[in-house]
């Protein structure tokens, strides 16, 4: 599980302070489909919003915010951010970590290979 601490104010387009992003936790991997990943992020080192999904279509990366489904089979967001510029910044900041962990799971599963290749006896 990849954990990514990121502790710097930014202000938003308005010049005010925008809720810090201080931790990313990447729960879950995904090899098949689209989905990818389940994240999971905290502001402020308060507030922990669970079950963002990174989605990738037609080689692009994208987020998709918790929801539930309604009685008509629409969804709806349970939460969201509310202005394009908090947006953009989770998403980049999301995907930046699911990236990150990526590398680190192939980087794990290329030393185990390795371990395994070093640990079975030669053919002689």
């Amino acid at each position: 599980m990849y954990v990514y601490n990121y502790n710097q104010p930014r202000p938003n387009e308005k010049g005010t302070e925008r809720m810090v992003i201080t931790d990313i936790k990447v729960r879950k991997l995904f090899d098949e489909g689209p989905m990818k990943a389940i994240v999971s992020v905290t502001f402020d080192d308060q507030l922990a919003l669970h079950d963002i999904k990174v989605i990738s279509v037609r080689d692009k990366n994208f987020i998709v915010m918790p929801s539930r489904k309604n009685p008509d089979g629409t969804y709806r967001d349970i939460v969201h951010p509310i202005n394009a510029d908090f947006r953009s910044h989770l998403e980049e900041e999301v995907i930046r970590a699911y990236e990150e962990e990526l590398a680190r799971a192939a980087a794990d599963r290329e030393t185990e290979l390795l371990a395994e290749s070093e640990a079975e006896p030669a053919n002689v």
